[in-house]
């Protein structure tokens, strides 16, 4: 239990229904839509679209998503890809003639077709119960109506408007500047778009005059995208990856996500006693440092599109961990990983809902950078994500930019499962660092004991890129030690990442919990 005479958030129960996400009016909808006899996946599906409005830095209609969900006998877990792939004209070679040595983050190159409405079409009409005109009229009102501006995606508008370019500065600002903390943002023609999807389903979106907009409008940008590549646009089902850690399997998405790679770091930090360190300690930092450290490096060389990828097994097999744990000196710091050539985020959001019959759905949504590509349609308003940037184009890379190829994705939705039973659907929102976020959340709760909410609250460190950002819950002498032993240490300005979680009682109790870096929290009925 936590001391109550400091700041803190005090996990929700409930017993009907739960759910937990980054932002209150979109968890309030989704129970809404579990009040109306919808199950795990309606509400998730409304919630998550909502966010798209209620944190447009983060995540949208023009963006992807990967979703996990357990059928109600909580053993067996589904797996849904719902990333685009690049237009068929474009190739690395293309751009690497034209002088690039990266794909340019904020271009109509890095805009690759957006596949989350395709999913979510696909996800209400096998799994849900309610209907996706049902699903999205939340969102339409919402859209029309004006959702006031909460703290923290107010702090993002402010820190990262300069993104947006066009069009796009017209509808995601007000008189060319970011919305402030309880402004009113609208989206009419999203409402519209919108619309149109719930009366005539995904080809609303993908063909006709929205396709139509988004494909003039990225030709007008310099992007080689065609309306073939919008109406080819498919999401699909696959088969989840998992890893046990002590008495804990962790179920994760497949790739082109990188849930490999946290795997791959608790492989390696389970051959390290972390339980007899000091959880918030200088030992415990470096050694999570260090194992990050290398499983990126083989998460760089390795993870991509999966009809392209050869080497998943390598990366879960125990003995490679174990090699890789042998190289870390519990002394000194190692040089980072050699540095991607493709971009990296930090901005997503995750949404995660259990339903009365136990269904779990852990769904992760995002427009890559903040503000995507900073592009959007100029009717309607969608804003492009520029998950593109996530290829390399280094030639024979497994990730290489091709047509109709599908980039390494950053974003991940987990579970957790104890006796072949699901306890726990949960995700780390952070771009990156989202293994080491999940390797985190998981190493609190078995090697330390702590409950989910207390796991979240919990400060975090991340060794990324040659710098490791360690916030501010660690202690000066924690940031100085880590320093003499060869890290290069700050304060990150922006706290890292965000996490939601909910776990499933043995006596049908639900347990939420939320992350106070965002704006969100849990909550059941």
């Amino acid at each position: 239990m936590r001391d109550f005479h400091l700041p803190g958030r005090s996990p929700v129960f409930a017993t009907n229904g739960l759910c937990a996400t980054s932002h209150p009016l979109a968890a309030k909808t989704a129970i809404d839509i579990l009040e109306r006899g919808g199950n795990a996946m309606d509400a998730a599906i409304a919630g998550a679209v909502l966010l798209g409005l209620c944190e447009p830095a983060m995540t949208g209609i023009g963006g992807d998503c990967f979703v996990l969900w357990s059928e109600v006998d909580r053993k067996t877990v589904h797996a849904l890809n719902g990333s685009g792939r690049a237009p068929m004209a474009l190739d690395a070679s293309f751009l690497r003639e034209a002088g690039h040595a990266t794909v340019p983050t904020f271009d109509a190159h890095a805009v690759t077709i957006p596949t989350a409405v395709a999913a979510f079409a696909r996800l209400a009409e096998d799994v849900g119960k309610l209907g996706l005109d049902t699903l999205l009229a939340p969102s339409i009102h919402y859209a029309e109506a004006g959702i006031p501006v909460a703290p923290r995606a107010a702090f993002d508008w402010a820190g990262y408007a300069h993104n947006l370019q066009g069009s796009a500065r017209e509808k995601y600002l007000q008189n060319d500047q970011a919305l402030k903390q309880g402004s009113m943002f609208r989206a009419p023609g999203q409402a519209e778009v919108l619309r149109r999807i719930a009366k005539s389903g995904p080809d609303a979106f993908y063909t006709g005059e929205v396709a139509e907009d988004m494909v003039a409008t990225l030709n007008a940008a310099g992007g080689l995208h065609s309306m073939e590549d919008f109406a080819a646009a498919k999401c699909d089902r696959t088969n989840p990856v998992s890893g046990t850690y002590k008495d804990i399997e962790i179920v994760e998405h497949p790739p082109n996500g990188q849930g490999a790679t946290a795997i791959l770091m608790l492989n390696i930090l389970a051959q390290f006693d972390l339980a007899a360190m000091d959880r918030f300690g200088t030992e415990r930092a470096h050694i999570e440092a260090e194992a990050a450290k290398l499983a990126y490096d083989a998460r760089n060389r390795f993870l991509a599109d999966p009809d392209y990828m050869t080497r998943l097994d390598h990366m879960l097999d125990m003995d490679l961990a174990k090699q890789l744990a042998s190289l870390i000196d519990p002394n000194k710091a190692m040089k980072s990983a050699a540095a991607l050539t493709e971009e990296v985020h930090k901005e997503t959001i995750y949404i995660t809902v259990v339903d009365r019959d136990g269904m779990a759905v852990s769904l992760i949504y995002s427009i890559f950078k903040d503000f995507g590509s900073g592009i959007a349609s100029d009717k309607f308003g969608i804003l492009f994500q520029n998950r593109g940037a996530g290829f390399t184009l280094e030639e024979g890379h497994p990730n290489e930019l091709k047509g109709g190829k599908r980039p390494m994705h950053t974003i991940i939705p987990a579970m957790l499962r104890k006796n072949g039973k699901v306890v726990m659907p949960f995700g780390v929102m952070g771009g990156a660092y989202q293994p080491n976020g999940h390797a985190r959340f998981v190493t609190n709760m078995v090697d330390f004991g702590m409950d989910p909410q207390t796991a979240i609250d919990a400060p975090r460190a991340f060794s990324d890129m040659g710098e490791m950002l360690v916030e501010r819950g660690y202690s000066d002498t924690v940031r100085q030690e880590l320093a003499d032993m060869g890290h290069k240490v700050s304060i990150p300005e922006t706290a890292i990442g965000g996490a939601q979680a909910i776990l499933m009682h043995d006596s049908g109790v639900l347990e939420g919990a939320s992350d106070p870096r965002k704006d969100g929290c849990a909550l059941g009925y």
